[in-house]
């Protein structure tokens, strides 16, 4: 990670957790909170200028997704914060603004969440699904199409990969520290 990566908005910096990885094209701005072992890819850019970002430990952000929030008002008094729980994956491409995500989480490709949504933990949101404000996933579903609806409970095996997944980049994030 460089200097020119991590920048302040209104003095505030980004904090970095324990063993992540930025990758020097990723830009990181403001009010964002990263725990241990969270890995940031290629391209992403992560603005905490209006409100506040967290990303849980040993989630991975990858390559062109777009984080940024919702700024509080007199219709909105918290704004959205943007909250990725632990053991989340999201695709590339992926942009995720204002939300609240959960533990275990898979986004695919390319989707989308807007403001207000909440993912509740071990979740499945298929690549290039739309989730309109305001929406609650409820956990242990896959979730696909534009507007996304639940498609069926996920099996024990898709369950499972949901920890794997985040695992798999843990390992690849230390490989590339070790570089």
């Amino acid at each position: 990670m460089t200097v020119s990566n991590l920048r302040p908005y209104q003095g505030i910096l980004p904090s970095i957790g324990d063993s992540c990885y930025i990758d020097e094209s990723a830009v990181i701005v403001g009010d964002v909170s990263l725990a241990k072992d969270v890995s940031i890819w290629p391209l992403v850019a992560a603005r905490g200028d209006v409100n506040i970002i967290t990303i849980g430990a040993r989630s991975n952000i990858q390559d062109g997704t777009v984080l940024h929030v919702t700024r509080k008002s007199n219709n909105n008094p918290l704004g959205n914060p943007l909250i990725i729980g632990e053991d989340v994956t999201v695709g590339h491409k992926c942009m995720l603004h204002g939300c609240t995500l959960g533990n275990r989480i898979l986004v695919g490709m390319g989707a989308i969440i807007m403001d207000g949504v909440t993912v509740e933990d071990d979740v499945f949101i298929g690549a290039g699904s739309l989730v309109p404000p305001n929406k609650t996933l409820e956990s242990g579903f896959l979730y696909v199409g534009n507007p996304v609806k639940q498609a069926r409970k996920l099996k024990q095996s898709e369950s499972e990969f949901l920890k794997q997944s985040a695992d798999n980049y843990v390992e690849l994030k230390n490989d590339y520290l070790n570089q």
